[in-house]
C-alpha cells in the first residue's frame, strides 16, 4: 500500500496518476472495442476509426476526419477496455498488439510519467527535460519496496536486483539498451549512484541505506565507482545529430558487493568502440569530449603546442567543435577531478593529455607525391616533430617508418615504397589504434583503483549499456556487429523470459508444452556466426589474396542466396537510402547492408614498422604501454630466433586475428557472462528527433519498439497466458457471471466452479484459461470478453433496478393522490352542509336567542365575578413569587453543572492519559509479541536444522564405518593374499616386494583417509554438540520469552477491559454532558420567555381590571358564561394545586439530586462508574422539573387566554343587551307574542335579503 507521504512529494505526480483523476478519464473515454477499432495510420502510428457496416471480413469505417474507408479486418486492431488507460504494466493488457502499446506509451508520456513496465522490460522515453523523480526523497521510497508495491521506475529495478541478489546469492545484470539519445547513458549513472550509495559505508548504521546522488571530491570507494563514468564518458562519448553526449562504445560495469551487501569494488567491460570517429565525423557530429576540452585549457594547450585555433587539426574538426548545453571547461574540470578521485598519477593524466594532442598533430600530417615515383615524401617535419616529441620517441624514424616501412621478403629485410594516398591509410589508421589502445588502457586503469579489494567480492550486479538495433538509410560493417550483439541479446531475453513462464506454469500445476523462443532468432545467428556464414567468409576473404569487397559479396550470393531464409537480395533504394549489396532478416526487420570497405575495416592493417618506433619509447610512459602487447614482424624474428615462439595478439601477419575474431571473442564472453546473471531488462526510447518534450513521433516509437525486442516480447507473451488474477480476486470481480457458485467460502473452489458454469452457458471456451493452485490464467483477450460480458450483466442488473424503482415511485404517487381526491371529497362535502345551514332561517333565529334562554344575570355573580379578578391578582403575585424562587434555584443548579462539568473535563483528560498509557502498552505488547514469534520461528528453524544435521550425521556415521570396516576387510585380505604369494613364489621375490610396498603404502593411504574420517567425525560431533548447547541455550530463552509473553498477555487483557470500561464511561458521560449543555441552552430560553411573558401578563391584567369596573353594570346577561368561567377557573385551580405540590416535590428531589451530585462529583475520583448513575438521575429529574415548569407556563398562558377571551365576549353581550333593550322597547305596543316572534322572523328576514 502506497503511504500518504509518497503522495506529497513533488515528483509523484511524474510516477502514477491520482485515482479519482484516473476515474475521470476512464468515464470521460468515448470509444470502446464494440464500436470502435485501431486503423494504421502513417503519421500517428494508428487511429481510432468508428466502426459502420461490418461485411464478412470487412469493415466500413469512419475515419477521424469524417471520411469513410473499407478495411480487412485483419488490418485493424483492437481496443482495450477504458480500466487499462495509462496501464503501469502492458502485459496486462487484454488485447496485446502494437496500437495498444503505442497508445498506452503515448498517453503516460503526455502525463510525463516515462517509465512503464512491458512485462519483464521496463520502457523509459526520454522526456528531454528534468523531471524531480531522482531526488533522495524519491530514491528513499523505492528502497526495500517489491516491484508490484510501487509505480514503474528505474530505482523499482535496480532495488529489486539488489535484493534478488542479498536473498538468492545470485549475479544480477540490467541490460540498458537503445538508440543514441534515448537516455541509456543518464540511467546508467542513475543505476550505477544508486548501487555505489544503497552498499556503500555510512558513518551511521542507521544510513546504510539511504540513497544520496552525490558529487563530492572524496576518494571513497562508492564515489570512485561514480567518478568512473565522468572519467570514461570523455574518451568515449562524442555529440551526435540525435545526442550531444553519446556513448560511442558498449560497457558492462560490474559492482561486487560482499555478503553483507557492502560495496567492495567495480571492474568495467567495454565493446565496439567507434574507432572510426577519431579520424573522421559525420555533417553535425564531433569527435570525442577530450579533444575539445583539452583546448579550452589554455596553459595546456601551450604545453602541448596545439596554438588557438582547433580548426587547424582535421582529425577533429570535419564537423562540429561546440555542443549547445555543453561547457568544455568545465567539463574539463569535471574530468580531471574524477582522475585525482581514481587515483591516477599527475604522469598518467599528462601522458593521457599528451596522446589526444599527438594525435592532433597526426592530423596535421602533410605529405607529397614524388615525381614520376610510387613514393611519398613529408612535405613539413614541423607537426611530425611535434608528434614525436609527445609520443617520446625519434621523429625521423617515425616519418620513416610512415613513408619506407620496412618488411621482410624472403630472409632479406627491406624498405617498401608508399605512395600519398597510403601514407595517409597508414597515418589514420595509427591514429585510431593509437586511440583505441589507449581507451583500452584508460579502462584498465580505472578498473585497478575500482578492483583493489575484491577479494571479499561475494557477487556483483552488472550494468550492461550499449547500442540498441540500428536501422540506418546506409548501414555497414558496423551496424552489422551492433545488430549481431542484439540479435543475441533477444535470444538471451526471450529464452529467459520464457523460462521464468514455465517456472511460474510450474509452480501453479499448469499443464504447458515448453516453447524454446531463442530458437526463432538462431537462424539469423548461425547465417551471422557459423562456420560459412557472414563474418567466417569475410575472415576468410581476409587471408585470400587478391580478394576485395565484390569477391566477397559474390561469395555470399554464392553461399546463401536462396538457400538461407534470413539472408536476401537487397532491394532497390528509396528515398534517401544507400546502395546496398544484401540484406539479412533480422527479428527487429530486414536491414539493406553496404558491404564497400569490409575488409580493410576487418583486417584493421597497421604499419609494423612505425608501431615498432613507438615502442621505442620511455618504458614508464604511456605510449610503451599500450604497445607493450602488440608483436610486430621484428619482435617475432626475434623471438624465434631465441627459440620462444609465440602468437602474435595483433598484427597483420599474426594469423589473421581480425576484428570480427576479436568482436566474437568480447560477445562470447559479454554473453557468458550474462548467462550467469538473473537478468532485468531496461529499453530506451526516443520520442522525437526534435529533442522536444511532450512530442511522440508514432512512426519512430514504432519502430523502436520493434528494435528493442519489446513488441518481440509481446509477440511471445501472446503464446502462452499473460493475463491471470488470483482466485480471490477473481471471484470478487466477476461473482455477478455466477452469483451462486460464487457464494462458496473458498475462493478457489468459488473459481472452479464459476468457470464450469461460463464454460457450460457457452460463454468461453475451456481451451482458453488455466487454473492453478492460487490462480487462474488467462489467453489474451480473455480477460476483455469477461469484462464485456460483466459490464452486460451489470447493465441487466441496473435495469431491473431501475424499473423496481420507478415502479414503487409510480405506486407511492398514485396512493397520495387517492388521499388528496378523499380529502377534497370531505372538505367539498363540509363546505356544501355550511353553505346551506349558513343561509336556513330557523338556525340563524336559535344561534340569535340562544343567548338569551337563561334570562338576566344576578348581582351575585357580578362580585363572585369581582372575587375571581382579585384572586387572579393573588394568584398572579403567588406566580411571581414563585418564578423568582425558580431562578434562584435554576442559578444553583447551573453552577451546580458548572462544576459537574469542571469534573467532567478532569475526568477526560485523566481518560486520555490512560488511552495513551493503553497505546503504548499496544505497542509495547505488539513490540514483544513480534520478538517472541520471530524467536519461536528461529526456534523452530533451529530445530528442524537439529533434526536434518543430526540424521544426516547419523547416515554419515553409519557410512563412515561401513567404509572403515570395508577398508579393513580388504586391507586384512590383501595381507592375506600378498603373504600367500610371497610364499608360492619365492623366485619373484623382487618383484613381491615392490609389490608390498605398493600395498602398504595403500594402506598407510587407506589408514590415513580412515583417521581423517574419522577427525571429520568428531569436528561433526562437536558441532553437533556446540549446536545442540545453542539449541538448549534457545530452548531456554524461548521459555522465558513464553513466560513473558503470557504475563503481557495477561496484562494486556486486564489493560483492553479497562479500556473498554473506561471507554464506555467517557462516552456516557460526553453524551450526557452534551445533554446537559442542550438542558442549560433551553432553560435560559425558557427564563426569558417566561419573563416577556410575565410582563405582558401584569399590563393585560389592569387593562382588564379597568374594563370589568365600567362593564359590571351590563354583564346581567352573562351567566352561562360565567359559569364556564367557574368551571375553567376550578379547573385552573386545581391544575394549580398540582403544580404547586410537583413544584414541591421538584424542589425536594432537586435537593436530594444537588446532594448526591455534591457526593457524585467525590466519588467520581474512585468510582466512574457511579458517577454515570448518578447524572442519569441528574437527568431525569432536570427532564421531570423541566416538564412541570413547561405545564405551569401553559397552564398560566391558558389563563390569560381565558381572559382575553372573557372581555371579548364581555363587550359582544354589552352590544347584544343593548340591541335586545332597543328590540324590546320598540315592540311594547305589540300584543302576543307570536306577533313579536312574527316581527323577529320579518326582521330577520330582511336583515337577510
Amino acid at each position: 500500500m502506497v503511504e500518504i507521504d509518497y503522495m506529497l512529494d513533488p515528483g509523484w505526480k511524474f510516477l502514477r496518476q491520482p485515482e479519482d483523476q484516473q476515474l475521470q478519464e476512464q468515464a470521460a473515454r468515448r470509444f470502446d472495442n464494440k464500436t470502435h477499432t485501431w486503423v494504421p495510420d502513417p503519421v500517428e502510428g494508428f487511429v481510432i476509426a468508428s466502426i459502420g457496416v461490418e461485411e464478412g471480413n470487412n469493415y466500413t469505417l469512419t475515419m477521424p476526419d469524417g471520411s469513410t474507408k473499407k478495411m480487412g479486418k485483419d488490418e485493424c486492431q483492437e481496443i482495450n477496455p477504458a480500466k487499462f488507460e495509462k496501464t503501469e504494466d502492458m502485459s496486462s493488457l487484454t488485447f496485446l498488439n502494437e496500437a495498444s502499446v503505442l497508445h498506452n506509451l503515448r498517453q503516460r508520456y503526455y502525463s510525463m510519467m516515462i517509465y512503464t513496465y512491458s512485462g519483464l522490460f521496463c520502457v523509459f522515453i526520454n522526456p528531454y527535460k528534468m523531471l524531480p523523480i531522482y531526488t533522495d526523497s524519491v530514491q528513499a521510497m523505492y528502497v526495500n519496496k517489491r516491484r508490484t508495491e510501487m509505480p514503474p521506475h528505474l530505482f523499482a529495478v535496480s532495488d529489486e536486483a539488489f535484493r534478488n541478489m542479498m536473498t538468492d546469492h545470485e549475479n544480477q545484470s540490467m541490460l540498458i539498451t537503445g538508440e543514441s539519445g534515448a537516455g541509456k547513458t543518464e540511467n546508467t549513472k542513475k543505476v550505477i549512484a544508486y548501487f555505489a550509495n544503497i552498499g556503500g559505508n555510512k558513518e551511521k548504521p542507521s544510513d546504510q541505506r539511504a540513497v544520496r546522488f552525490k558529487d563530492l571530491g572524496e576518494a571513497s570507494l562508492e564515489n570512485q565507482v561514480v567518478q568512473a563514468n565522468p572519467a570514461i564518458e570523455a574518451f568515449g562519448n562524442g555529440a551526435t545529430v540525435r545526442n550531444y553526449n553519446s556513448s560511442r562504445y558498449g560497457k558492462f560495469i560490474r559492482i561486487h558487493f560482499d555478503k553483507r551487501g557492502k560495496l567492495v569494488g567495480g571492474d568495467i567491460e567495454h565493446y565496439l568502440l567507434e574507432k572510426s570517429r577519431v579520424i573522421k565525423q559525420a555533417p553535425g557530429e564531433r569527435s570525442y569530449h577530450i579533444f575539445y576540452q583539452i583546448f579550452t585549457q589554455k596553459k595546456l594547450r601551450d604545453l602541448l603546442q596545439l596554438g588557438d585555433d582547433i580548426r587547424q587539426f582535421k582529425f577533429v574538426s570535419q564537423a562540429e567543435i561546440t555542443v549547445p548545453g555543453m561547457d568544455d571547461k568545465e567539463e574539463f574540470r569535471i574530468t580531471d577531478n574524477a582522475f585525482d578521485v581514481m587515483h591516477f598519477t599527475d604522469r598518467e593524466k599528462h601522458d593521457l593529455y599528451k596522446t589526444c594532442a599527438a594525435i592532433m598533430h597526426m592530423s596535421r600530417f602533410a605529405f607529397r607525391q614524388k615525381p614520376r615515383e610510387e613514393q611519398a615524401e613529408v612535405d613539413s617535419m614541423d607537426s611530425p616533430m611535434k608528434a614525436a616529441k609527445l609520443f617520446g620517441i625519434d621523429p625521423d624514424q617515425f616519418v620513416s617508418s610512415l613513408v619506407k616501412p620496412r618488411i621482410k621478403v624472403g630472409t632479406e629485410w627491406v624498405h617498401k615504397g608508399q605512395n600519398k594516398q597510403q601514407v595517409d591509410w597508414a597515418v589514420g589508421a595509427l591514429a585510431k589504434a593509437v586511440y583505441a589502445r589507449m581507451f583500452t588502457w584508460l579502462i584498465k586503469r580505472v578498473n585497478q583503483t575500482l578492483s583493489a579489494n575484491l577479494e571479499g567480492s561475494a557477487n556483483y550486479i552488472g550494468v550492461l549499456d550499449i547500442a540498441g538495433f540500428e536501422i540506418f538509410d546506409s548501414n555497414s560493417f558496423e551496424q552489422l556487429w551492433i545488430n549481431f550483439v542484439n540479435e543475441k541479446l533477444q535470444q538471451f531475453f526471450n529464452h529467459h523470459m520464457f523460462v521464468l513462464e514455465q517456472e511460474e506454469y510450474e509452480r501453479e500445476g499448469i499443464q504447458w508444452e515448453f516453447i524454446n523462443f531463442g530458437l526463432d532468432l538462431q537462424a539469423c545467428i548461425e547465417l551471422i556466426e557459423k562456420p560459412l556464414g557472414i563474418i567466417s567468409i569475410l575472415d576468410e576473404e581476409c587471408i585470400v589474396p587478391k580478394a576485395n569487397d565484390t569477391t566477397y559479396v559474390e561469395k555470399l550470393n554464392n553461399q546463401h542466396l536462396g538457400k538461407h531464409p534470413n539472408f536476401q537480395k537487397a532491394k532497390p533504394p528509396r528515398g534517401n537510402q544507400g546502395l546496398a549489396h544484401f540484406a539479412i532478416v533480422h527479428y527487429a526487420g530486414t536491414v539493406r547492408y553496404n558491404a564497400d570497405q569490409w575488409l580493410e575495416k576487418n583486417k584493421d592493417p597497421l604499419n609494423d614498422s612505425a608501431v615498432a618506433v613507438l615502442k621505442t619509447s620511455d618504458k614508464a610512459g604511456l605510449i610503451y604501454q599500450i604497445w607493450e602487447d602488440y608483436i610486430t614482424d621484428v619482435d617475432r624474428e626475434e623471438l624465434s630466433a631465441r627459440e620462444k615462439t609465440q602468437d602474435r595478439k595483433k598484427g597483420k601477419s599474426a594469423s589473421f586475428l581480425t576484428v570480427s575474431t576479436m568482436y566474437r571473442e568480447s560477445l562470447a564472453s559479454l554473453m557468458g557472462m550474462l548467462h550467469t546473471t538473473h537478468p532485468h531488462f531496461i529499453r530506451c526510447i526516443i520520442p522525437n528527433e526534435k529533442k522536444t518534450s511532450g512530442l511522440i513521433d508514432a512512426p519512430l516509437v514504432l519502430n523502436q519498439l520493434t528494435c528493442n525486442g519489446v513488441l518481440e516480447g509481446i509477440r511471445i507473451c501472446r503464446k502462452g497466458f499473460p493475463n491471470r488474477m488470483t482466485f480471490a480476486d477473481f471471484r470478487f470481480r466477476y461473482a455477478i457471471l455466477a452469483a451462486d457458485q460464487a457464494a462458496e467460502k473458498d475462493p478457489a473452489e468459488a473459481s472452479k466452479k464459476m468457470l464450469e458454469r461460463l464454460v457450460n452457458e457457452k460463454k468461453i471456451q475451456e481451451g482458453n484459461f488455466k487454473v492453478g493452485t492460487t490462480k487462474v490464467f488467462f489467453r489474451a483477450g480473455i480477460v476483455a470478453k469477461m469484462e464485456e460480458l460483466r459490464d452486460a450483466a451489470l447493465a441487466k442488473v441496473i435495469v431491473k433496478f431501475q424499473s423496481a424503482l420507478r415502479c414503487y415511485l409510480a405506486q407511492c404517487h398514485y396512493q397520495q393522490l387517492l388521499k388528496q381526491q378523499a380529502a377534497y371529497s370531505i372538505i367539498q362535502e363540509n363546505v356544501r352542509q355550511w353553505t346551506t345551514l349558513r343561509l336556513w332561517p330557523w338556525y340563524r333565529l336559535f344561534t340569535r336567542l340562544k343567548p338569551m334562554l337563561k334570562g338576566m344575570k344576578s348581582n351575585a355573580e357580578v362580585e363572585a365575578l369581582e372575587r375571581k379578578v382579585k384572586e387572579l391578582e393573588e394568584f398572579s403575585a403567588a406566580e411571581e413569587l414563585q418564578r423568582k424562587k425558580y431562578e434562584d434555584e435554576l442559578r444553583v443548579k447551573t453552577e451546580q453543572y458548572e462544576e459537574s462539568r469542571a469534573a467532567l473535563d478532569r475526568e477526560r483528560m485523566l481518560m486520555e492519559k490512560r488511552n495513551q498509557e493503553i497505546e503504548d502498552l499496544h505497542k509495547m505488547l505488539k513490540t514483544e509479541t513480534d520478538k517472541l514469534d520471530e524467536t519461536s520461528r528461529r526456534v523452530k528453524e533451529l530445530e528442524k536444522q537439529k533434526a536434518k544435521e543430526a540424521k544426516e550425521w547419523e547416515e554419515k556415521e553409519k557410512r563412515l564405518t561401513v567404509e572403515a570396516e570395508a577398508e579393513a576387510t580388504r586391507s586384512k585380505q590383501l595381507a592375506d593374499r600378498l603373504s600367500n604369494e610371497l610364499k608360492l613364489q619365492q623366485d619373484e621375490n623382487q618383484k613381491l616386494v615392490n609389490q608390498r610396498k605398493a600395498q602398504e603404502l595403500a594402506n598407510t593411504e587407506l589408514t590415513d583417509r580412515l583417521d581423517m574420517l574419522q577427525e571429520r567425525y568428531d569436528r561433526a560431533e562437536n558441532q553437533r554438540n556446540r549446536m545442540q548447547e545453542e539449541l538448549d541455550s534457545f530452548e531456554d530463552k524461548l521459555i522465558a520469552e513464553t513466560r513473558q509473553k503470557d504475563e503481557l498477555a495477561r496484562a494486556n487483557k486486564k489493560l483492553e477491559n479497562q479500556l473498554k470500561t473506561i471507554s464506555e464511561q467517557l462516552a456516557m458521560i460526553q453524551r450526557e454532558k452534551h445533554t446537559m449543555d442542550l438542558d442549560c441552552k433551553r432553560r435560559e430560553e425558557d427564563i426569558g420567555q417566561l419573563k416577556h411573558r410575565a410582563g405582558n401578563d401584569a399590563n393585560l391584567i389592569v387593562k382588564l381590571q379597568a374594563n370589568i369596573r365600567k362593564l359590571i353594570a351590563r354583564i346581567t346577561e352573562l351567566e352561562e358564561e360565567l359559569d364556564l368561567e367557574r368551571k375553567s377557573r376550578s379547573k385552573a385551580e386545581r391544575q394549580s394545586k398540582e403544580l404547586q405540590a410537583d413544584i414541591e416535590s421538584i424542589q425536594q428531589q432537586m435537593e436530594e439530586a444537588s446532594g448526591q451530585l455534591i457526593a457524585q462529583a467525590h466519588l467520581n475520583k474512585l468510582r466512574s462508574d457511579e458517577m454515570v448513575n448518578l447524572q442519569r438521575e441528574i437527568q431525569k429529574k432536570n427532564i421531570t422539573r423541566e416538564s412541570c415548569l413547561a405545564d405551569l407556563c401553559s397552564m398560566q398562558y391558558i389563563t390569560v387566554n381565558n381572559l382575553r377571551t372573557l372581555s371579548k365576549q364581555a363587550a359582544h353581550l354589552e352590544s347584544e343587551a343593548n340591541r335586545v333593550l332597543t328590540a324590546r322597547q320598540s315592540m311594547v305596543n305589540l300584543a302576543g307574542v307570536p306577533r313579536i316572534y312574527l316581527a323577529a322572523d320579518d326582521t330577520d328576514d330582511e336583515s337577510s335579503i
